[in-house]
């Protein structure tokens, strides 16, 4: 039998940074134009083929299930509830029927990835452990100098630019990683990838052009809503 694609959705935040919009609801069901973020994604996991999906509850549990259950979806949808802050990997321990491997996620992003070519892309190269990652841009305000070790002056930049990767929030995670978590403790994306360098196991990374926004902050959230419209041309 063939085995299904799953996913599993991070929801069990308090979502302080995005408050007043999360006052009275979780993060993830915040609307983006009447829709909650959550089931943006969960629409586009269901067009990239994935069939079951878990979403890791927490904060205010009771307020997503009872809109899920509700709602009726042509594919398996179940929970987890996590009694205490497990963080972003933490919660994968509350699950005991994990697929060799599968596709970790938060659930307050909006992007365009195409989650099946990437999920094909970590098991056809057999990875462990493959970060989903984004290219930032900063500028920095002020004129930066650069000195010796002798506090000489070897370079002037003027206002630069800095680029950097960051992670996306979307991960593609094999069953041997299950390993480093400890059942009921407290264990994030960053300290996998601290235990995972200290082991010197491989981490894959792949690299996203399109588009991609966290929505963490209320400025976050107003440019998703913003947006939308053209975000969902990205889609189609």
């Amino acid at each position: 039998m063939k085995s299904k694609n799953r996913a599993i959705i991070l929801a069990g935040g308090l979502g302080r940074r995005l408050l007043p919009y999360t006052f009275k609801v979780p993060k993830p069901m915040v609307p983006i134009q009447n829709k909650p973020i959550i089931e943006i994604l969960i629409d586009q996991l269901i067009k990239h083929q994935f069939q079951h999906i878990t979403i890791c509850l927490g904060h205010q549990s009771h307020i997503i299930k009872e809109y899920f259950d509700k709602k009726k979806f042509k594919i398996k949808i179940d929970f987890t509830f996590e009694k205490k802050p497990l963080g972003t990997i933490g919660p994968l321990k509350l699950i005991d029927d994990l697929p060799e491997d599968f596709l970790l996620m938060n659930g307050d992003i909006l992007t365009d990835l195409n989650f099946s070519r990437i999920f094909k892309k970590h098991i056809s190269n057999k990875n462990k452990f493959t970060i989903n990652s984004f290219e930032r841009s900063e500028h920095v305000d002020f004129g930066v100098i650069e000195i010796n070790k002798n506090k000489i002056v070897r370079n002037f930049l003027e206002k630069p630019k800095n680029n950097y990767l960051v992670s996306m929030g979307i991960y593609i995670i094999n069953k041997k990683i299950l390993k480093y978590i400890s059942k009921n403790k407290f264990y994030g994306f960053d300290n996998l990838v601290f235990d995972l360098l200290k082991e010197k196991q491989k981490i894959n990374v792949e690299i996203h052009k399109g588009y991609w926004l966290d929505i963490g902050r209320p400025d976050d959230y107003e440019r998703a809503n913003k947006e939308f419209n053209k975000f969902k041309k990205k889609l189609k």
